[in-house]
């Protein structure tokens, strides 16, 4: 009884709702978990591809978090007034891989990716919406090859989608990023993306609605037990640890 007084009252009121990103699932649903075990509040996350999610919000969505896989979407709802102010925390950065179905082989580099395609389909997230496929096109056009193998996308509505695809056996390759192979053992990484092929991958986090619910979850994205769950499922975290 006494345990329970020194949890604020706000904590129980009603769900915390998240919007994030699809790649963030296996991560973020074990930090929410914990989260709801250690204080009982109740947490519900939608997940998606940010543009998705973020257009879900500007239509009015009742989101109390946004947590997104880049920048571009955040820095968007930030200028229409939609994100409270003093609330983003760059926290995590990801890194891109080729991955592979059963029996397919391994890339020495990236330029070997069209001919072990084949004339195959290549699975990527949405390439002009979802950040994963946006990193993933730009590194294919700085490696030089996007022209060989853009009519061979097949794209998802979001990277966990992409990464099905491939899991399932229904495409030989695709690009997710390196935390979504983590979490699918089917696959196999066939390729490292150098980071240097595209923008930095950054995922910013922030309230919608400020209130001290929202707060408190988000001090807890950015506590020691939280950023060393992130660490093990491979995101790489932006603040100390």
């Amino acid at each position: 009884m006494v345990c329970a007084l020194l949890v604020p009252s706000y904590l129980h009121a009603e769900p915390l709702r998240v919007f994030a990103a699809a790649s963030l699932k296996s991560a973020l649903d074990q930090v929410v978990a914990r989260y709801a075990e250690d204080t009982g509040q109740a947490v519900t996350v939608s997940y998606g591809g940010s543009s998705v999610i973020a257009r879900q919000i500007q239509q009015g969505a009742p989101a109390d978090i946004f947590f997104s896989a880049n920048l571009a979407w955040m820095d968007l709802l930030s200028k229409e007034g939609l994100i409270a102010p003093d609330t983003q925390a760059n926290l995590l950065g990801n890194t891109l891989v080729v991955i592979a179905a059963p029996g397919e082989s391994e890339l020495e580099r990236l330029q070997d990716l069209p001919r072990e395609l084949r004339g195959r389909r290549l699975s990527m997230a949405q390439i002009d919406a979802v950040p994963a496929g946006i990193y993933g096109a730009n590194a294919l056009r700085s490696a030089g090859i996007w022209e060989e193998v853009s009519t061979r996308v097949a794209q998802s509505a979001n990277v966990r989608a992409a990464l099905a695809l491939v899991a399932a056996e229904a495409v030989p390759y695709g690009i997710v990023y390196r935390t979504d192979a983590f979490a699918e053992p089917r696959v196999t990484v066939a390729y490292s993306i150098p980071p240097e092929l595209h923008a930095p991958i950054i995922y910013p986090v922030a309230a919608v609605r400020q209130s001290e619910a929202s707060s408190a979850f988000l001090d807890h994205l950015t506590s020691k037990s939280a950023i060393a769950l992130f660490a093990k499922q491979g995101f790489v975290p932006l603040i100390g640890e």
